[in-house]
């Protein structure tokens, strides 16, 4: 089974990832902020026991991970692996995770809600990511009765959730839309219509590697499907106007550029995760456009397992500087 960032849809290829993530509470109990560590405890003992070991076709078992447990390493590798928010690990207090084997499904218990469910897929597969959700959620609901209003819709602890819960997300990879400054004025234009355009790492978070995240805002008055419908046209078209501006590029000029990343990635000695995601965005886009002949998984592959926590996470803690030279050796030997 493999993660999200190792696969590639090849219609698609500038849709590098989909997320749905639905918020749920249970009825009858506080909302996290206002539990006690014992109100906590109990909790997540009741969601342990309904979650672990259930197996569901195309992501495995879900497996409860106790998050006192983790190494602060290995904490933040989930999340430059988008697998649990920062807020998430940052957060003190009993707290639990529920896993897919291949980190399709990944379950935050008492996040800001008693559950935040997300299923995360490679390439532009937002249906076949809210089928999965739904099933999760029906294992849920038959053990649980989930905190619903006939009026409101699911109640959360953000008044922005409240309705059908529900985020869906698509990570766009958008090199020249950004190049030109038109992405901008595309933000602009989806923020009118119930849509953000955020960083790599969602709320809050800038853009590296020219990743961008296009999400739904409303959730009230919307059903799912619908927000997932409109959210897909959109991100057709932004893909579109992508592609439109590739094509009013000077070639010679892009494979410079392309050909440029790719001789200092393959021989630098020395890389910052800033300056490895720069050229790996370049490389990505030299894969999109049939100038370079390299596995289109490679990039993203590469960016994810190349972030400073990722790279303590699979070989011990280590200073910046020992950080930037590892990294550089594992890309050269990774590209051959």
């Amino acid at each position: 089974m493999r993660n999200w960032y190792e696969t590639v849809d090849e219609k698609n290829p500038s849709v590098v990832s989909s997320r749905i993530r639905l918020a749920r509470n249970i009825k009858g109990i506080p909302f996290p902020k206002r539990m006690n560590d014992n109100q906590k405890k109990e909790i997540l003992e009741t969601l342990k026991n309904l979650l672990d070991g259930i197996s569901l076709d195309g992501v495995g078992t879900l497996k409860y991970i106790n998050m006192d447990a983790l190494p602060e390493e290995q904490l933040f590798a989930m999340v430059e692996r988008h697998i649990i928010s920062p807020d998430f690990a940052n957060k003190q207090g009993p707290k639990g995770l529920v896993i897919s084997e291949n980190e399709a499904v990944s379950i935050m218990l008492l996040e800001e809600d008693h559950i935040r469910l997300q299923v995360l897929a490679g390439g532009f597969h937002l249906n076949e990511a809210y089928e999965i959700a739904k099933k999760i959620e029906g294992i849920l609901s038959g053990g649980l009765t989930l905190a619903f209003d006939k009026q409101f819709g699911y109640l959360t602890e953000c008044p922005t959730n409240l309705g059908t819960g529900l985020r869906a997300s698509l990570m766009l990879h958008l090199p020249v839309l950004e190049m030109s400054g038109n992405l901008s004025v595309i933000a602009d234009s989806v923020s009118k219509i119930g849509l953000t355009v955020r960083g790599m790492y969602g709320e809050g978070s800038r853009s590296h590697a020219a990743l961008y995240q296009l999400s739904n805002q409303v959730t009230l008055g919307i059903s799912e499907q619908a927000a997932i419908d409109n959210l897909s046209a959109i991100a057709t078209q932004i893909v579109q106007k992508e592609n439109a501006a590739r094509e009013e590029l000077d070639r010679a000029a892009v494979e410079d550029n392309v050909y440029r990343a790719l001789g200092t990635l393959k021989y630098a000695r020395i890389l910052s995760s800033e300056e490895m995601m720069n050229l790996l965005s370049s490389v990505k886009l030299g894969i999109s456009m049939g100038i370079l002949d390299i596995s289109p998984e490679l990039p993203m592959s590469l960016l994810v397992e190349g972030q400073p926590y990722s790279l303590q996470n699979a070989n011990g803690r280590m200073t910046p500087n020992d950080r930037d030279v590892l990294r550089a050796t594992m890309i050269r030997e990774r590209l051959g």
